[in-house]
């Protein structure tokens, strides 16, 4: 069965998330990844494809992150148009 996916949706799929997670976190100091994934309940090497951008996590994920860095959801993650 072939799916077929309205042009306006291809769009928006093709586009890439971006985050500033990695810059917010080195601006906090001496907050490690190691140290963020647990605050947020994810393992380290879940932190680091998130801040390399090869993982786009849940919005749940995205929204304990911004509590944690102190951030809005779109100081931390947006689309690249």
């Amino acid at each position: 069965m072939e799916i077929i996916i309205p042009s306006e949706w291809r769009n928006i799929m093709e586009q890439k998330a971006r985050n500033n997670v990695k810059r917010l976190r080195l601006e906090k100091g001496d907050l490690s990844q190691t140290q963020l994934a647990k605050q947020v309940g994810v393992t380290r090497q879940t932190m680091n494809l998130i801040e390399s951008e090869k993982y786009n996590p849940s919005i749940k994920i995205c929204l304990l992150i911004c509590r944690e860095l102190g951030a809005s959801l779109d100081q931390l993650f947006w689309l690249e148009d």
